[in-house]
C-alpha cells in the first residue's frame, strides 16, 4: 500500500491555528472606550478608528474574554508619527488610571525608536497606573518600567515597527495560563502563566489615525496545544510510522 506524507508544516501550521469556521463577527457599537482618545465606530459597527495623538487610550468589550480567540486587522492610515498601536487581555474600566487591583496584559507595537524603547512588538504586564501625556517619553508605558513589566518581545517583530498605510492581520488566543499573538498568520508572542480574566480591547498611546476592522471571536477548545511541544508529538508520529514500517515488512 503506497503511504501518504503529510508535510511537517502543514501539521505544524494545523495545531498553531484555531478553527475559523467558528468565528463570528463582533459588533463594536457596545465597545466602551477610556482615558481619552477619539474611538469613532464606522456605521456597519465593523470597524473602529482613533485619531488623536493622544495620552494611553483603550477601547474595550467590557466583558471577561478569556477563552476566546480574537482576531481582526489592524492599520495605521498616516505617514506621521511612530510610536505605539496594540492590545489589552484582562482589563477593567479604569484600569489605565490604575485601580486598586489592576492587573492586565499590554501587547504594544512602536513603530520607531525613540526615547528608552526600541522599536518592535512586545508583551508587558501592567499592574498600576501608566496615564502619561502622548508625547511623555519617560513615562512607564513608554520605557516599559515601573507599572510596566517587559514579558517578552516578539519572535520576528521584536525589533520591527509597523509600516505606515499597511493593513496586519493579528490573531490572539487568551486563556487564564497562556496566551498567544499571531500577526500575519506567524506567531510572534506566546507567554505561559497566570493571568487574570477582564476585557479585550485596541490600545493607542501617542498615535493617531489607526483602524482596528473586521474584528471576530471564538471559543477556544479546552486547551490549546502548545507549538513548544510540537517536536515531541512530530517525533512520536515519526515512531509510529516506523513501526507500522516494520510491521509491515515482517
Amino acid at each position: 500500500m503506497k503511504s501518504i506524507r503529510i508535510p511537517l508544516a502543514a501539521i505544524a501550521a494545523a495545531i498553531i491555528s484555531t478553527t475559523a469556521a467558528n468565528a463570528v463577527p463582533v459588533d463594536l457599537s457596545t465597545w466602551i472606550s477610556d482615558s481619552g482618545g477619539n474611538w469613532t465606530v464606522a456605521g456597519d459597527n465593523n470597524s473602529v478608528f482613533q485619531n488623536l495623538n493622544s495620552a494611553p487610550t483603550v477601547f474595550h468589550n467590557g466583558v471577561d474574554s478569556q477563552g476566546l480567540s480574537l482576531a481582526g486587522t489592524i492599520t495605521v492610515e498616516t505617514t506621521s508619527d511612530d510610536d505605539f498601536i496594540g492590545f489589552v487581555l484582562g482589563y477593567t474600566q479604569g484600569d489605565i488610571d490604575g485601580n486598586v487591583d489592576t492587573d492586565y496584559i499590554l501587547v504594544d507595537w512602536k513603530q520607531g525608536t525613540q526615547g528608552g524603547w526600541d522599536a518592535g512588538l512586545a508583551i508587558s504586564r501592567v499592574t498600576g497606573p501608566i496615564q502619561a501625556s502622548g508625547v511623555d517619553t519617560s513615562a512607564d508605558a513608554w520605557d516599559h518600567v515601573g507599572n510596566v513589566s517587559l514579558l517578552t518581545r516578539a519572535n520576528n517583530l521584536g525589533n520591527t515597527g509597523w509600516v505606515d498605510n499597511t493593513t496586519y492581520s493579528f490573531q490572539i488566543d487568551f486563556t487564564s495560563t497562556l496566551i498567544r499573538v499571531l500577526v500575519d498568520g506567524v506567531l510572534e508572542l506566546q507567554v505561559a502563566g497566570s493571568f487574570a480574566n477582564g476585557a479585550f480591547g485596541f490600545y493607542n498611546h501617542s498615535q493617531p489615525n489607526v483602524r482596528y476592522a473586521g474584528i471576530t471571536e471564538e471559543v477556544l477548545p479546552p486547551e490549546i496545544p502548545i507549538p513548544g511541544a510540537l517536536p515531541l508529538m512530530l517525533t512520536g508520529m515519526g515512531l509510529v510510522s516506523f513501526l507500522k514500517r516494520r510491521k509491515r515488512k515482517a
